[in-house]
């Protein structure tokens, strides 16, 4: 004899499975709702979908770069600076997101800006050097070679010294603005004309290879009593001079010096004995 199968039920006589599924299904439903509604409610919080062009700014100006992005409500931070001579000074000169690139309205874009005013270099130490591997080295430090001045000196082709435009000398270590206009004065080798050695003493290293120089002589050997220090160094003074004051030289001959913090041994060495009548 066959036994009839019964199922438990709820108060209204439901069975408890079904009671079961509908309670899953309204709290399936009410998750669904709840994601779809979250879900909307991100998307407008974010802007999700909504994207704006990152304009190019390179070349412009914080203020100016600050309108343009402004107007694709984005904002601009400055990060870094630097020097560079492709851009004029004081403007962007990387940005990132790069340009063209595609951002969230709100986006900042980080710049490197390029310094307000041009760069300070050192003018190099040339003297000696040929006069093409020293305008090879200006350029790289970023100063300009503009011209050759030819003097008499014993060594060709090499480096006598560096005038600015107005011809004035440039000792090596002097800082100029990036760009500025230099001129070389480079040896020719030994002239024919006869000169006078002038007399050095007292004088300091720069000052006596101006002076060589304009009497059409070259600075030789430069020897110092002490080994000097750069906080010093621009304390020694000519006291000796090989050949002496005086001498007959020909034009683009060295004169070697001595050079020594104490002024007083200046005086204790004589120039050579040189009539002008005997040099006529």
């Amino acid at each position: 004899m066959a036994t009839k199968q019964t199922y438990k039920t709820d108060k209204e006589g439901m069975p408890f499975w079904k009671v079961i599924l509908i309670n899953l299904g309204i709290a399936l439903i009410i998750v669904v709702v709840l994601l779809v509604v979250l879900k909307g409610w991100l998307n407008r919080y974010t802007e999700h979908g909504v994207e704006v062009e990152v304009p190019q700014i390179t070349g412009l100006t914080v203020e100016e770069a600050q309108i343009l992005l402004q107007g694709e409500s984005l904002r601009i931070e400055v990060i870094d600076s630097t020097y560079s001579s492709k851009v004029p000074l004081g403007t962007v000169v990387e940005q990132s997101p790069a340009p063209v690139s595609h951002v969230k309205k709100g986006r900042t874009i980080y710049v490197v800006m390029n310094a307000r005013q041009r760069r300070k270099v050192a003018v190099p130490q040339l003297a000696d050097v040929p006069y093409r591997q020293a305008e090879s080295t200006l350029r790289q430090v970023g100063l300009i070679p503009t011209g050759l001045v030819y003097q008499p000196s014993a060594y060709r082709d090499l480096v006598l010294d560096i005038l600015s435009e107005d011809s004035t000398s440039i000792p090596a270590g002097t800082m100029l603005t990036e760009n500025t206009p230099v001129i070389l004065v480079v040896g020719q080798g030994l002239g024919t004309a006869q000169v006078i050695t002038p007399d050095l003493r007292g004088l300091s290293l720069q000052d006596c290879r101006s002076l060589l120089l304009a009497a059409h002589l070259t600075l030789g050997t430069v020897t110092y009593d002490i080994e000097p220090t750069d906080e010093n160094r621009n304390l020694y003074v000519v006291y000796d001079q090989q050949p002496a004051s005086g001498s007959r030289l020909t034009e683009g001959e060295t004169v070697n010096i001595n050079l020594s913090t104490d002024r007083d041994k200046a005086a204790t060495v004589k120039p050579a004995e040189d009539s002008e009548e005997e040099f006529f």
